[in-house]
């Protein structure tokens, strides 16, 4: 994750995305944009991923961030791979562990993954194949911190990706 920072690119995407959710021209004090420049060239982090969600929710007033908002950019950026050749083994490995979290903490708005949520739930399972039960577990923690619901881009939606890029892999 450490390979993905915060640019200038990245900074004005995300007061694009900004400006799309509030139509306003400039970007908003303590939002989405404001929260991105506290943390310019830094690597993103889980740290950041939640000061965005917290930007955005400020200018939302909305629990839960906007599906393609600033905070799915910067989760998307995190979880992506500077190397396209990544090994996606369909297991529960660092990898789709640390692209949970991340997904858990774009929802949350806090770095730290939530006890019993889908982080806690994957961690339990790490090193194991995502399979039904595995599935199972991290879509109970991500209704736990959703209040009940399934999120677009979410957790459980982020290792039932890897699971299908694992398959996809062994048949080419």
């Amino acid at each position: 994750m450490g390979d993905r920072t915060v640019t200038s690119e990245v900074i004005s995407e995300i007061t694009a995305r900004e400006k799309e959710l509030t139509s306003e021209s400039k970007p908003v004090a303590s939002g989405p944009t404001a929260q991105a420049q506290k943390h310019a060239n830094e690597p993103v982090t889980g740290k950041v991923i939640s000061d965005i969600t917290q930007g955005e929710k400020h200018v939302t007033s909305r629990n839960v961030p906007v599906h393609g908002g600033p905070a799915a950019l910067a989760q998307s950026i995190a979880t992506s791979k500077t190397n396209p050749v990544s090994s996606h083994t369909g297991r529960l490995d660092s990898e789709t562990i640390s692209a949970i979290s991340s997904a858990e903490a774009a929802i949350t708005g806090k770095a730290e993954p939530v006890k019993g949520g889908p982080t806690a739930q994957a961690q339990s399972h790490a090193g194991e194949p995502i399979n039904s039960q595995t599935l199972h577990d991290i879509t109970e923690g991500e209704k736990l911190v959703t209040g009940g619901e399934r999120v677009k881009g979410g957790p459980t939606s982020t290792a039932q990706s890897e699971l299908s890029k694992s398959q996809g892999q062994n048949q080419s």
